[in-house]
C-alpha cells in the first residue's frame, strides 16, 4: 500500500469548483414585471406634450330657409376667403397688446381660418337666403349665379375683451356687369376663455352674412334688363366702378354701425 501524498494546489482547486457550483446553482433576482411597468407610465407621463383643443366657426343653427316646391333655388358661390398672412395658421394668434401677439400651440382652428370663415359665410348664406353654394360644381347655363367675393383686412382675437373681424366684400352677378362692393368692421364682446373667443368670431362672421345676404337680394331685385347691361355701355345715372362698364349697386342700407360702404 502506498500511502496517498497531500497536495495542496488540488485542495484549493476543488475548493474553489464547490463555490462556484453552489453560486451557479442559486436563482437569479429578477425585477418585477409590475414594477417595470410603472416605470414605463411614469416615464410616459413625464414627456407627455400638452392637449391640443380644436375649435371651428361653423356651428350655426339657424334652420334653412324655407321654398315652394316650383321656385328654383337662388345659385350663389362662394370663393375661398384671403385673410392675413400673420393669422393664416392653424394656431390661435392672440392679441396681448397693440402691437404684440401670441401664437398658441395648444389652441387651434379645425382646418386654416380663411376656410373656417368660407365654410361659416356659406352656411350662413344658403340658409338666409335658400340657396345653394355652387362654387366648383357645374350649373346650368342662363341661370342667375351670385358670387360672394370677401377679404379679410383684420381677423384680431382679445381674450376677454372682443373679436374683431373687418372685411371688404363684393357680390357680382355672374355673367352680367351688375355689382356691389361693401365694407363690414364687426366686434363682437367676449368673455374669458377660448370657447367665448371663437363664439365671438362666429356671430361676427353671421353679422357679415346678414349684410352679404341682403346685397345679393339687392343684386336679385335688378330689373333684368338693368342687370344684364353689356360691358361696353352702362346705364346712365348708375356710379360705374373700377370695372370697366360695370354698375355699382349701393350697399344695403341694414348695415352695421360701424360697416361703411367701400
Amino acid at each position: 500500500m502506498f500511502a496517498r501524498l497531500f497536495h495542496p494546489a488540488r485542495a484549493v482547486s476543488r475548493v474553489v469548483g464547490r463555490a462556484v457550483s453552489r453560486a451557479s446553482a442559486r436563482p437569479a433576482v429578477r425585477v418585477g414585471v409590475p414594477s417595470v411597468v410603472a416605470a414605463g407610465v411614469l416615464a410616459l407621463a413625464g414627456c407627455a406634450s400638452p392637449t391640443s383643443h380644436f375649435y371651428t366657426l361653423n356651428a350655426t343653427d339657424a334652420p334653412a330657409t324655407a321654398r315652394s316646391a316650383g321656385s328654383p333655388a337662388l345659385l350663389i358661390e362662394v370663393p375661398p376667403v384671403d385673410v392675413p398672412p400673420q393669422v393664416a395658421k392653424y394656431q390661435f394668434v392672440v392679441q396681448t397688446g397693440p402691437t404684440q401677439v401670441q401664437v398658441l400651440e395648444q389652441e387651434r382652428w379645425a382646418s386654416l381660418p380663411g376656410d373656417e370663415i368660407r365654410r361659416a359665410l356659406s352656411s350662413n348664406l344658403t340658409s338666409q337666403l335658400g340657396a345653394i353654394d355652387v362654387y366648383g360644381t357645374p350649373y346650368p347655363e342662363g341661370v342667375p349665379v351670385y358670387r360672394v367675393s370677401v377679404n379679410v383686412q383684420r381677423f384680431e382675437s382679445w381674450p376677454g375683451s372682443h373679436a374683431l373681424i373687418d372685411a371688404v366684400w363684393s357680390v357680382r352677378a355672374v355673367r352680367t356687369q351688375a355689382v356691389l362692393a361693401c365694407r363690414s368692421v364687426v366686434s363682437e364682446p367676449v368673455a374669458g376663455g377660448y370657447d367665448a373667443l371663437t363664439d365671438g368670431h362666429r356671430r361676427a362672421v353671421q353679422q357679415i352674412s346678414t349684410e352679404i345676404a341682403a346685397g345679393v337680394q339687392a343684386l336679385a331685385a335688378l330689373p333684368p334688363t338693368r342687370a344684364a347691361t353689356p360691358a361696353k355701355g352702362a346705364s346712365s345715372g348708375m356710379a360705374t366702378s373700377a370695372g370697366a362698364g360695370a354698375i355699382k349697386v349701393p350697399c344695403p342700407a341694414a348695415m352695421s354701425p360701424a360697416a361703411p360702404a367701400a
